[in-house]
């Protein structure tokens, strides 16, 4: 059993990097370029789309392991969907309905130890299609998105494995993190290729789904949905800010505590996605530390980190708003 994981995970990597390398090569002959504007953090025109190795690798694997058509099938519609979307702009009206039917379907075919309620039931449909975007969102400097499912993925496996969970989706969550790991070299330091919507909102999609699946507890999902912290703090962070100075928020912008580091304050890519990686590395570690201490020490754990992280955007945007 061994041998045949350690091959679904050389296929991952393998898959990863084949699928960024063929975007690069060829992206621009189907439409798959993304052209900078004034919210970009790149400067010349850049082929996207490079997650299709990823999605590669996911129904790859999935389907070699079995893991159940209700989980992969609509992520994978999604990635699709994801990768039209790529292509040709697709409108918020029509993409979220579509989200959220795949979501519902997902949550409404999943096997709980117990039966949902009707609230709970719409609450994990919008905790996946929240997710989904804002990976989606954060996926904006050069290897944020990959570094964030390497560690992401990789601390799932970790508490799947420590909570005796089914090995088949630490196998899948492994495999994830090693499509990642072959893409990155194509995106990191410098972007041949970036990720785009096929891989950043299948890469959110299925780690939410994965923390409903994986959890017994409430206590299994605060922690669970907690391996992925960055994310998750930047864009409540951002969206609040946005929300005082009354903006749209289904409108582009480059205001996430990511982008002030690396576009205004010039800080290299790499090192802005490394140390996203980082926190989320230390964050990860020290929920799986705190676990065995309940709920509550949890929830204080991250209460901590989150405003330590408040505490330096505000730290990061003052000192911007001074500069300029």
């Amino acid at each position: 059993m061994l041998k045949f994981d350690n091959a679904l995970y050389l296929i991952s990597l393998i898959l990863g990097g084949v699928g960024a390398w063929v975007i690069h090569k060829w992206g621009y002959i189907f439409g798959l370029l993304d052209k900078p504007t004034d919210r970009s953090s790149h400067g010349s025109p850049t082929p996207k789309g490079g997650g299709i190795g990823i999605m590669a690798a996911f129904i790859v694997v999935s389907s070699f392991l079995k893991i159940p058509s209700s989980f992969w099938v609509p992520a994978t519609f999604l990635a699709l969907l994801s990768l039209w979307g790529d292509t040709f702009d697709l409108s918020p009206k029509i993409r979220l309905p579509l989200q959220f039917i795949a979501a519902l379907i997902l949550v409404w075919l999943s096997s709980f130890s117990f039966q949902p309620s009707t609230f709970l039931f719409f609450f994990l449909g919008v905790f996946i299609v929240a997710t989904a975007n804002w990976y989606n969102f954060m996926d904006g400097i050069n290897g944020i998105a990959a570094i964030t499912g390497i560690v992401g993925f990789g601390i799932l496996a970790a508490f799947n494995v420590l909570s005796g969970g089914d090995s088949s989706f630490s196998v899948l969550s492994i495999g994830i993190a090693f499509s990642c790991l072959g893409f990155l070299p194509f995106n990191m330091p410098k972007a041949k290729v970036f990720m785009g919507d096929v891989g950043s909102i299948l890469l959110g999609f299925v780690f939410a789904s994965m923390v409903i699946v994986l959890s017994k507890s409430l206590l299994d999902f605060v922690c669970l949905a907690g391996f992925l912290f960055p994310f998750y703090a930047d864009e409540l962070t951002t969206m609040a800010i946005r929300i005082r100075d009354e903006e749209n928020l289904l409108k582009p912008h480059r205001r996430h505590l990511y982008q002030i580091l690396a576009n205004e304050m010039g800080i290299d890519h790499w090192k802005v996605s490394g140390g996203y990686g980082i926190l989320q590395l230390v964050v990860g570690l020290c929920i799986l530390s705190a676990r065995p201490f309940g709920i509550l020490a949890v929830l204080i754990l991250l209460v901590i980190f989150f405003v330590g992280f408040v505490s330096t955007d505000y730290v990061v945007r003052s000192r911007i708003t001074r500069l300029l």
